[in-house]
């Protein structure tokens, strides 16, 4: 039998500073802003014992308040959503915790079920991630992530680039993209706090290779369900149409299939 997991904290880091998308995570989806889709959708996995909206922003934390969402205030001082989870981290203690990006909104509690397999399946997991088949046209787009893995699925690179590069042309290649989400346990966010800003990290602007240029293993957990993750306007009306087409409401609203919000255990 897998080992039960401890305390599990899922945290939603949102900033608004975003650059190519200025105050994404509170721009309109559907009628709400995006953090609440983030947080609601987010909600329906089981496995999470408390789940969060991170912030140093006044008004992302005014939004959560108005949709009773609970919220920490964290520094701006942050480079990125794994220094404000480790703020968190700091005053709310857990095993492991859930790093759930802000904008993406079309996270599933399915998601969030396959970031923790690896770590009930083995104790020494530190780190886990997701990945979805990439069709081929879209894999030199920088905006989408690449990771090539090994034989047992951890991770032997992450790349803005279209890897691995097809040399012949054959079209045998497979692509994958990584779903920006994470589950780490408490060790693994200490090692990342105690080390520098790795050369590729820096490079290639992708925290996790901090962990594989330092020997960290990374568990990467295959799901069919792609997402958007919401960086460019163009992001966000394609986020906008899957929304309209699923005719996606947050509960209580007319229509809504979600029923009362989930209590936390």
């Amino acid at each position: 039998m897998a080992p039960k997991l401890g305390r599990i904290i899922g945290v939603i880091p949102a900033r608004l500073e975003s650059e190519r998308l200025p105050r994404k995570v509170l721009r309109p989806i559907a009628g709400h802003p995006m953090i609440v889709w983030v947080w609601r959708r987010a909600s329906d996995a089981r496995e999470l014992d408390e789940l969060l909206v991170a912030t140093d922003s006044e008004e992302v934390a005014a939004c959560s308040r108005s949709y009773s969402i609970p919220f920490e205030m964290t520094s701006s001082a942050h480079r990125s959503g794994t220094e404000r989870l480790i703020e968190v981290m700091d005053r709310r203690p857990a095993e492991i915790y859930v790093n759930i990006q802000g904008d993406e909104p079309m996270v599933t509690a399915r998601h969030i079920e396959l970031l923790l397999e690896p770590l009930r399946a083995s104790p020494g997991t530190l780190v886990s991630t997701l990945k979805v088949p990439l069709p081929p046209a879209e894999a030199r787009d920088p905006n989408s992530v690449k990771v090539v893995t090994d034989s047992r699925g951890s991770p032997l690179y992450f790349s803005r680039a279209a890897i691995p590069h097809e040399r012949d042309g054959s079209g045998r290649a497979r692509y994958f993209k990584h779903l920006g989400m994470y589950a780490y346990r408490t060790a693994a966010l200490e090692r990342f706090r105690a080390l520098p800003p790795s050369p590729l990290e820096q490079i290639e602007k992708l925290e996790q290779l901090r962990f594989l240029e330092n020997g960290i293993s990374i568990a990467v957990a295959e799901s069919s369900e792609d997402t958007i993750g919401v960086d460019t306007a163009e992001d966000l009306r394609r986020v906008e149409e899957f929304f309209a087409r699923t005719a996606a409401t947050l509960p209580g609203e007319r229509g809504s299939r979600g029923g009362a919000a989930i209590p936390r255990r």
